[in-house]
């Protein structure tokens, strides 16, 4: 099933692959998470609820709950939003203005080069 957004996103091309992620602010624990779908940023829903592209209403209590902001690969967007919905968690377009593809690029760039990984080996040839 095709679902159409009108979020920021951005092309990830990796090799010959190419997929398309839109940005959503979200309450939900990274253990709901689709597969692809990747955090770029996440503080307290009194922090992140500014970047959505509408008002959020919330009492100071729940300003203190654990908010992200994230990328949902358009093939998993119909189930990350399930999810979220079905376990009560707020999933909100991210604000096109605040959150463009250049915030998104420099994020996903940071995002990119912050993940740990082995050193590549050389090869003798």
């Amino acid at each position: 099933m095709e679902c159409r957004t009108r979020t920021p996103s951005i092309e990830v091309a990796i090799g010959r692959e190419l997929r398309l992620y839109h940005a959503y602010v979200t309450t939900a624990p990274p253990k709901l998470d689709a597969p692809a779908t990747l955090t770029l940023y996440a503080a307290s829903l009194a922090d992140v609820s500014g970047m959505a592209a509408e008002a959020m209403v919330f009492d100071a209590g729940r300003g203190r709950e654990p908010a992200r902001l994230i990328l949902v690969d358009t093939g998993e967007l119909a189930w990350q939003r399930a999810r979220c919905r079905e376990a009560r968690h707020t999933f909100a377009p991210a604000d096109p203005v605040l959150i463009g593809l250049d915030t998104l690029q420099q994020w996903l760039w940071r995002r990119i080069a912050a993940i740990p990984g082995p050193e590549p080996e050389l090869v003798n040839a």
